[in-house]
Parts: C-alpha cells; sequence; structure tokens
C-alpha cells in the first residue's frame, strides 16, 4: 500500500470504504445528504393519526393535554358529562381496542389512493407506542388494549399488497412522562428522558421496521443537543439497516424547523404558493381541525376532494410533496368519509398521474393570466403539464406563460385522444380550444391537465 493511500484510509475519506460517504455527527455534514431520489418522485403520501387519543375521538388528537393541563373548559364539561369522576386519561388505554383493524383493508384503501408512501404514528405526544415497546411499559398496543403489534402489521400488509414505502412518525417528547418533566425544570440540563426513553425508541423502530421515512415532531422546546439528533440521524445514515432510502424530516429539536435534516415541513399546513430552493412536505389534515378521529366533526369539516387536489396541485408545482392525513377510529376503522377521499383522489391521480409523479417545477409554477392553472414538468420527455382546476364556459383557455412554436408546439388533454387547437398571443402566451364534452365523457374531474410539447 503506497504511503498517500495508508494516509487516506487513516483519515477516513468518504467514498474510500466500500464507496459510501460517512456522515459526522454535525448539522453541516448530515444536512450535506442528498435526499434519496424516491422521496421527490413519490410527490403524494398518507398520514395516519392512531392512538389512545382516537377513544375520546372529541376535539382534538391533543384531547388529554387540553383537557388536564390547559383545562379546556369544552374538554372538561365533556368529561364531566360522559365519564365518571376520577377517570383518567390511562383509562382510555384499554378501551383502544382495534376489534376492527384490518391491516389488509388499510393497506388496499391506501394502494387505492395512489399515495407513494404512508407515515404511521408510532408514538404521539401521549407517549403510548402502537408497537410492543421496551421502553415504554404497560402504555403500548400490545400489553393495553389491542393487544396487537399494530405497526407490525400495517408494514407487513403495506410491503405485501402495496408499492407505498412505509414510514413512522414519532413524537420525541410525552407531555407528561415524569423524566421529561424533571428534565424540563432542569432546563434540559439532566437529559434522562432522550437517553432512558425517546433515543432507545427511536433505535428500535428503525432496527425493527426498517422505515423507509423517519417522521420526528414534539421537540418539546428543547435543542437538538438534548436529544442527541444529530448522533441519532449520523446512525441512521450510516449505519442503519434503511441508511440508503431512508428520509427525514426537519424536527429535530428546538430551532431545527425549516432548517436542519431531509425535507423541510416548516409549520403543519405548509403551503407556501411558490418555489422554495429546499426540498418540502406540506402535511395536511382532511378533517380541517383535527388529526385524529373526531365523533363530532361535521360534513363541512372535511375538505372536498376539489380542494385536495387543489392542495396537491399547488404542493407539487412549487416543488413540494403532499401529506395527507386521516384519523382512524378507536377500534381499527377508516371512516368512509376519509376512504372516500382517499378513493377519489386516486381516481383523479390514475387519469393524471404523469402530470404529478417524477415531475419537476416548471420555470412558473401557476399561470399568470389564468387562476387556478399550475404548472409541472416532465425534463426527459420535455413535456409541459398545465393543470387547470376549472373548466372554462366559453371552451376555450388562455394560458400567459407558455412561449409556442406554429407547427411544432402540440397541446393534448390528458385521458382525450385528439390534439387540441391552439393559437399563439404574441411573444408569450396561447388560447387552446377545449372540446366540447358531456359530463360524461370528461376524462376525469376536479381538475384537467393540458399535456404541451416543445414550448418554452
Amino acid at each position: 500500500m503506497s504511503a498517500p493511500l495508508g494516509l487516506l484510509l487513516l483519515l477516513g475519506l468518504p467514498g474510500l470504504l466500500g464507496g459510501r460517504p460517512r456522515y459526522e455527527p454535525t448539522w453541516g455534514s448530515l444536512d450535506a445528504r442528498p435526499l434519496p431520489a424516491w422521496f421527490d418522485e413519490a410527490k403524494f403520501g398518507v398520514f395516519i393519526h392512531w392512538g389512545v387519543f382516537s377513544v375520546p375521538s372529541f376535539g382534538s388528537e391533543w384531547f388529554w393535554w387540553y383537557w388536564q393541563k390547559e383545562k379546556r373548559e369544552p374538554y372538561v364539561k365533556f368529561m364531566e358529562a360522559n365519564y365518571p369522576p376520577g377517570f383518567s386519561y390511562e383509562d382510555f388505554g384499554p378501551m383502544f381496542t382495534a376489534e376492527f383493524f384490518d391491516p389488509n383493508q388499510w393497506a388496499d384503501i391506501l394502494q387505492a389512493s395512489g399515495a407513494k408512501y404512508v407515515v404511521l404514528t408510532s408514538k404521539h405526544h401521549e407517549g403510548f407506542t402502537l408497537w410492543g415497546s421496551k421502553y415504554s411499559w404497560n402504555w403500548n398496543a400490545v400489553d393495553v388494549g389491542p393487544k396487537r403489534d399494530l405497526v407490525a402489521e400495517l408494514a407487513t400488509s403495506v410491503r405485501n399488497r402495496t408499492d407505498l414505502r412505509f414510514g413512522l412518525y414519532h413524537s420525541l417528547f410525552e407531555w407528561f412522562n415524569p423524566l421529561f418533566c424533571e428534565d424540563a425544570t432542569n432546563v434540559f440540563k439532566t437529559r434522562k428522558f432522550p437517553t432512558s426513553k425517546s433515543l432507545p425508541e427511536l433505535y428500535e423502530i428503525v432496527t425493527k421496521y426498517q422505515p423507509e421515512i423517519v417522521w420526528s415532531d414534539g421537540d418539546g422546546n428543547a435543542p437538538d443537543t438534548y436529544w442527541n439528533s444529530t448522533g441519532f440521524l449520523a446512525w441512521l445514515y450510516n449505519d442503519s439497516p434503511v441508511r440508503d432510502t431512508v428520509v427525514t424530516n426537519d424536527r429535530w429539536g428546538l430551532g431545527s424547523i425549516c432548517k436542519h435534516g431531509g425535507f423541510y415541513t416548516c409549520s403543519d399546513r405548509y403551503n407556501p404558493g411558490h418555489l422554495l430552493p429546499h426540498k418540502w412536505e406540506n402535511c395536511m389534515t382532511i378533517d380541517r381541525w383535527s388529526w385524529g378521529y373526531r365523533r363530532n366533526a361535521k360534513l363541512d369539516d372535511y375538505f372536498t376532494i376539489e380542494e385536495l387536489v387543489k392542495q396537491l396541485v399547488e404542493t407539487v408545482s412549487c416543488g413540494g410533496n403532499l401529506l395527507m392525513n386521516i384519523g382512524p377510529t378507536h377500534d381499527g376503522r377508516i371512516a368512509v368519509i376519509f376512504e372516500e377521499r382517499l378513493r377519489q383522489m386516486g381516481a383523479w391521480l390514475k387519469v393524471n398521474g404523469e402530470a404529478i409523479y417524477g415531475t419537476k417545477p416548471w420555470r412558473a409554477q401557476n399561470d399568470t393570466v389564468t387562476p387556478g392553472v399550475w404548472y409541472t414538468f416532465r425534463p426527459t420527455e420535455g413535456k409541459v403539464n398545465a393543470i387547470f382546476l376549472n373548466w372554462p364556459i366559453s371552451g376555450a383557455l388562455e394560458l400567459g406563460e407558455p412561449q409556442a412554436k406554429l407547427g411544432e408546439t402540440q397541446v393534448k388533454l390528458v385521458g382525450y385522444k385528439e390534439p387540441l387547437k391552439w393559437i399563439a398571443l404574441g411573444e408569450k402566451g396561447m388560447m387552446i380550444a377545449l372540446p366540447q364534452l358531456t359530463l360524461k365523457q370528461l376524462p376525469c374531474q376536479w381538475g384537467w391537465t393540458l399535456q404541451l410539447t416543445d414550448v418554452k
């Protein structure tokens, strides 16, 4: 071995051993890791918020906090009217029964939605784990309630029956865990909670279930140094069983959101409406007001399919992914309103998927002349997709952005065979004649795609 090469190996420079870079437990090093390509190509995923909060299924998945800590009046009154004095949140645990949970049925609904990944709440801020965690004694789905490993069952069904990638949400902090409360009192100078609970759980779920998304949340106002987030992520990217394909978000400690990690979430229901320089995700809920299931939700509380398609199109045009949330019931059902929305999205994507999956943002995100028109781009085929959300009454659609070339530019309505006629409007812009179709003849509902070839 020549001296220079030996020296390089001793220095452990990236790429020499096994051709794989090693990441240091610093944000500078971790943030330089390229995001695995599958995530940007996927565009659409389904979030599932399920836990003990699904038992009261009232108000919000933050039920315990609002009832016991903030003592909000609707929650206090709800408990007084419906449960005996002295009833504790822990008493809801055995009532989280999941008797109707059929992971194969869930997987089939997820596949029908057109989603390319799913993220399940393995543990929310209440601390209850949906797997039999060694670190959550008697407050997990194997010891209490369903007496089943819900994470394992869904992971198996998703992998056996679908082409979706399986991901897990995990809350770093727990509202009322005594160890966390003690550390918080000590202004996080002690680290009893992350070393004995939070970090061991993270290593456990990654090793056991090999999720390809680790969706972290809930920093409890503690910095990433308290959570040792960079140490965990270095292991995840270097040595874990999912090191090559795993993606992570940006919620790894106070101040890390929208700055560090894999893709950025920036806030819940984040939809900036313009192109961002970093890969991002819009995580939002079909129920406008809650991530968990609510028995008292009204029809108006749920987004319509038209509103959801709009969210997807706007998000993808601006370089983001949409993570659309459903909240199953305590007994393991996906409520029919959620199932309908998921299947409607799948029906729309069946027709318009090529304008969504694997696309890149175009030079313009939305049209300058006609509102409700959003663009995506397929670089390999050189196709620009103009997705329009309102069918014009006039039968003609004016686009202010594309530069068309006479004799070269072609316009096609996805799902319709004949090419469409168009005229150029000066140097920039074009008017497209849409076919006269009855409602039944339309290729789809809720939004349509024009495929433009040879435009600038």
